[in-house]
């Protein structure tokens, strides 16, 4: 055992879980590779939130079939949302897969690799942490309490379990001192943090210490419940120079009704109050959102209050998902999914429509403007990064930018990107006298 390949789908919190398998597999001596084919072991980290991420698994799963015809010896595991409390369904399905493990349940590929490898786990693998990117995730809370009708994460990911504040600065000074410069806080609701913890400590309180980390330059977080959004986060978004002025905030549906039988807690009301708050408190911030289109039951008016208040909210970003029914969950066992593929086609299609066209023009005020943006790497021959608002921004330069705060003029606009030219930074007079 030398090698392994880690093949991810779905949320960040499936990104962060991969980069701490990762983690352990190289604490262990065990290389990556590029491809499947190439490594000794396998592992697919998988998603079933969407009917499409759940395909997508399944097409993998079935292309390792031959892989482990031709190589017996080589070990794939499925891990992530896709394996249930009981796995014989899957064993039955997938007779060639060696190990099944529950998110964030790495231990039995661990211990068979080091049966395997003659080693003492305990003895090679320390503390499992985040990736040395320059952004990287650190997850602060595990599971969902909310049992939404149509989520089968809770289900999967189980209750809600804070870590404690000081395992969560000792990891991003860890990361810091690694060359880490932003990082983002995770969490299934991740403004629901310390609610399962002794004490007065929420979100709020950890944006205030890792805020304090002195090699860190960024701090964002995802994703947060309206239900959560409380006042004293609100107010620590606003005062701390590191924690970025931007907001995801899901609010899935616009209609009363379709939210009450979503069992979402709140209303379309309730959403834009908390909305305007947030505006008021911090100025210039930036919302993304998440929406479900094709609900249990949606009628075509229902589905135009969703579709109003995106057009009202003017979101900087809108995921719009198509309504697949998830079996186990809520929606999957006492609703029907009576909405014709069709007709949520073609919603989904009138949201992004809308979105393309409020993004586009949110962007375009932009141009002429100078944007700090974080230089995360390369993309097609072009340096890309982010604005503290989460824009993307590409530009060219010859000289190595990764890990780089650069200034960036924006000179073209889109819905989806801006492009632009680095502003070198002007020394002044005073500069040069003090530098002499």
């Amino acid at each position: 055992m030398q090698s392994y390949y880690i093949w991810t789908v779905g949320c960040q919190m499936n990104k962060a879980d991969s980069d701490r398998l990762e983690s352990a597999l190289g604490q262990m001596g065990l290389s990556p590779m590029d491809a499947p084919k190439d490594a000794d072991i396998v592992v697919l980290n998988s998603c079933v939130v969407r009917e499409s991420a759940e395909d997508r698994v399944v097409g993998m799963l079935t292309s390792l079939k031959p892989l482990k015809q031709d190589d017996p010896d080589k070990v794939i595991a499925l891990m992530g949302c896709m394996v249930g409390p009981q796995t014989e369904p899957l064993a039955a399905r997938y007779p060639y897969i060696d190990l099944f493990m529950p998110p964030q349940k790495f231990g039995p590929l661990i211990d068979l690799l080091g049966e395997r490898m003659g080693i003492d786990p305990e003895g090679c693998i320390g503390p499992l942490s985040a990736s040395a990117d320059v952004a990287t995730y650190v997850p602060i809370i595990h599971g969902c309490d909310k049992f939404c009708t149509f989520c089968i994460i809770p289900y999967r990911r189980g209750r809600e379990v804070s870590r404690l504040l000081v395992e969560i600065v000792e990891e991003v000074q860890g990361l810091a001192r690694r060359g880490v410069r932003e990082v983002t806080l995770l969490g299934q609701n991740v403004d629901s943090y310390g609610h399962d913890l002794d004490g007065r400590v929420d979100l709020g309180d950890i944006l205030v210490a890792v805020n304090d980390v002195d090699e860190l330059d960024r701090v964002r977080f995802l994703t947060s419940h309206p239900n959560d959004m409380s006042d004293h986060i609100i107010d620590a978004i606003a005062r701390l120079d590191k924690v970025c002025e931007h907001v995801n905030l899901p609010f899935q549906a616009g209609d009363n009704t379709v939210l009450k039988n979503m069992r979402r807690g709140y209303t379309n009301e309730q959403y834009r109050e908390i909305i305007g708050k947030i505006r008021d408190r911090i100025p210039g911030v930036s919302f993304a959102t998440d929406l479900i289109v094709g609900f249990c039951g949606e009628t075509e008016e229902q589905f135009e209050r969703t579709a109003e208040l995106v057009c009202d909210i003017r979101f900087d970003k809108v995921h719009s998902a198509v309504y697949s029914t998830r079996p186990g969950t809520i929606a999957s066992r006492n609703m029907q999914d009576d909405v014709s593929p069709e007709e949520k086609q073609r919603r989904f299609r009138v949201i992004e429509q809308i979105q393309e066209r409020v993004a586009t023009e949110i962007n375009a005020e932009l141009a002429g403007t100078r944007q700090e943006v974080l230089v995360e790497g390369r993309r097609k021959g072009r340096w890309f990064g982010r604005t503290r608002n989460d824009k993307l921004v590409f530009f060219d330069d010859d000289r190595d930018r990764r890990g780089d705060l650069v200034t960036v003029s924006i000179g073209q606009t889109g819905p989806w990107s801006l492009q632009g030219t680095v502003v070198e930074r002007e020394h002044t007079t005073a500069a040069l006298a003090s530098a002499d």
